[in-house]
């Protein structure tokens, strides 16, 4: 249970990213959408190491392993 949770947040942790690319399209002003965009940046990294966290190290390693091998 403890892995479908985590894998569940690491999807979830790219929504943000992609509601930040719309932003700039909804009648907002320049003040909401840098709020917004903060809010989002936070909530996309919190999901992002609550994830790690319940995957475990051989999870985070796996993820820093396919980075590494891009470079």
């Amino acid at each position: 249970m403890k892995k479908t949770i985590g894998y569940v947040l690491l999807v979830l942790s790219f929504v943000p990213w992609g509601l930040i690319a719309v932003l700039p399209f909804l009648e907002l002003s320049k003040t909401e959408i840098a709020g917004a965009t903060t809010i989002l940046i936070v909530t996309a990294e919190v999901t992002f190491v609550a994830a790690i966290a319940l995957l475990g190290k051989e999870a985070w390693a796996h993820i820093k392993a396919r980075f590494k091998a891009k470079k």
